[in-house]
């Protein structure tokens, strides 16, 4: 935040109001790509596992044919799906740069639905209702979080090694649980993952504030601009995704 207070103190009159305009574009910019991305993940999981959810009960599927759900779902290409995701993110973060924003913005658009497609059994594992609770539930928190992160005076600068530590903690303890498949790793990863991602996207929603400050009075920082709020979209809609998943995990009504 001292980034912004020097910029505001340093650019008068004219200039202060076409940053703070700026500013305002690129965070609507973030959060209608990360929208987008999430209506596309919704969709594609609520067709595959309301899909699968019929294929299990022996009616007839509506969409996606039986072969296919059989092969996603019951062969070691399910393995594949589940982990697809955090390769194309390491991908992405890796190739951005030499991606066009046209590029970056289709494959993030093709992650979010991977990763529909990753957590589609969500909707045979749990109510419809529960489900959309949760995400009601998501919804509130994420967007007021979100909003502490961007108005906040506070430096959250240094919350981020530690999130991310966690965050490397998660994963591994997740991994380990799937052979160990123990009900209390599960809880506690579950706790922690709600806790972690709610700090991130306070943290994240402030980077990506002070990125466009950096970039907006740099030389040729307009130019990264358009892969910045692609990059930040992908950030909160990781938040927002993983937050859903563990409150889903905590409380959800499963079938």
């Amino acid at each position: 935040m001292a980034e912004f207070d020097t910029i505001r103190r340093t650019g008068a009159g004219v200039r202060t109001a076409e940053i703070d305009e700026g500013l305002r574009a690129h965070m609507n910019k973030v959060y209608g790509l990360m929208s987008v991305a999430m209506v596309v993940t919704g969709i594609v999981a609520y067709v595959f596992g309301m899909d699968f959810k019929a294929a299990l009960s022996g009616q007839p599927t509506a969409i996606v044919p039986l072969g296919v759900l059989e092969a996603i779902y019951t062969t070691p290409l399910r393995w594949v799906v589940l982990f697809a995701p955090l390769g194309m993110v390491f991908l992405f973060g890796a190739a951005i740069n030499k991606m066009s924003q046209t590029g970056a913005q289709m494959f993030f658009y093709t992650f979010a639905a991977m990763m529909g497609l990753s957590i589609s059994s969500i909707f045979v594992i749990y109510t419809g209702m529960s489900i959309a609770q949760i995400f009601f539930i998501t919804a509130i928190a994420f967007a007021s979080l979100s909003i502490y992160g961007y108005t906040t005076k506070k430096d959250l600068s240094g919350w981020g090694s530690f999130l991310i530590m966690g965050v490397v903690g998660l994963l591994v303890a997740s991994l380990v649980n799937i052979w160990l498949q123990s009900e209390a790793i599960m809880f506690a990863v579950s706790a922690l993952g709600v806790l972690i991602f709610a700090g991130l996207t306070a943290y994240d929603t402030q980077k990506i504030k002070n990125t466009y400050l950096a970039m907006a009075t740099a030389p040729g920082g307009q130019e990264w601009l358009g892969k910045a709020a692609i990059m930040g979209a992908l950030s909160l809609y990781l938040d927002f995704i993983n937050m859903f998943l563990f409150l889903l995990q905590l409380f959800g009504s499963r079938e």
